[in-house]
């Protein structure tokens, strides 16, 4: 039998081969599929010679090379072809896509689909799209765990960049649940809060000798990090060398890049993601 959209052949199982990219192209398509190891593109048997250990491989690298986690989604087992020993791989289709390579995020470097016989990899846009929906039936339908939540601060954010809440900016920024309650995502928004942001330096690349700890946060999420960018800001300390034509000045490292880390970090890792952060007016950038 050859290859099919629902099932992949690997010769053998070696750390050069990518079976992370082709677990997550089945995770991430909407019937799940199966690799076979032990036999060859054109279909022909070859076997394992060590069962055990390629299945112990097998497991602790999708165990911890993929993410969201597919512990549950995936099983391995032993079967006998034309006499000899192979391991089928039975992966299901996940229900928190998009799945991707933890090495690589969600790029279409850490992001694959099947596509025919193929895993292709996924396009931003779908990523994006993917990722706004998994999160939109998650952290959105979480009831906040304090409903007398106010937006002062968020008001003021909006009246420095010229614009105005409107009545309607609950529904709008999607800080509701479907029966009206206040979701996780106005808890962090809102002017009081539980969550923070701590920010550490360090005198080496031991992080024993620790120098500073600051803490931001209990607040609005936007001004938390906004007072962390500012902490940062002032750490970015410039080098300047004279030359017989200029001065050249060399800050510690490009401020948009650092900028564009930390947001990146809040929004992926702190909140899960939610898509008012980044893509709605109150968005961070």
């Amino acid at each position: 039998m050859s290859e099919t959209n629902r099932i992949e052949y690997k010769r053998e199982l070696t750390s050069e081969l990518d079976i992370e990219k082709e677990v997550v192209a089945f995770l991430n398509y909407k019937e799940g599929g199966y690799i076979y190891i032990g036999i060859d593109k054109d279909g022909s048997t070859v076997g394992v010679s060590d069962v055990d250990d390629c299945m112990l491989r097998l497991k602790d690298r999708i165990k911890h090379n993929i993410s969201p986690s597919a512990m549950g989604l995936f099983d391995i087992s032993e079967e006998q072809k034309d006499g000899r020993s192979i391991i089928k791989v039975t992966v299901a289709s996940g229900i928190e896509k998009p799945y991707f390579k933890t090495k690589y995020g969600m790029t279409p470097r850490g992001a694959y689909l099947r596509v025919g016989t193929s895993a292709e990899p996924m396009p931003q846009e779908q990523i994006d799209r993917l990722f706004a929906m998994r999160t939109r039936n998650s952290i959105g339908r979480i009831v906040s765990n304090r409903q007398d939540l106010s937006f002062e601060q968020l008001r003021i954010y909006y009246d420095e960049r010229g614009k105005r809440l409107n009545d309607n900016f609950k529904r709008t920024l999607e800080l509701l649940t479907d029966d009206g309650k206040y979701n996780y995502v106005a808890y962090l928004l809102a002017d009081e809060n539980g969550n923070s942001i701590k920010v550490a330096k360090y005198s080496s690349l031991d992080r024993c000798d620790l120098v500073e700890n600051n803490e931001y946060g209990y607040c609005s999420l936007i001004k938390a990090t906004k007072s962390v960018l500012s902490k940062l800001d002032i750490e970015n300390k410039v080098a300047a060398t004279i030359t017989p034509m200029e001065r050249i000045e060399t800050p510690l490292w490009n401020k948009v890049a650092l900028r564009e880390a930390v947001i990146n970090a809040i929004v992926t890792i702190r909140l899960k993601y939610h898509p008012s952060l980044r893509y709605s007016p109150i968005g961070l950038r």
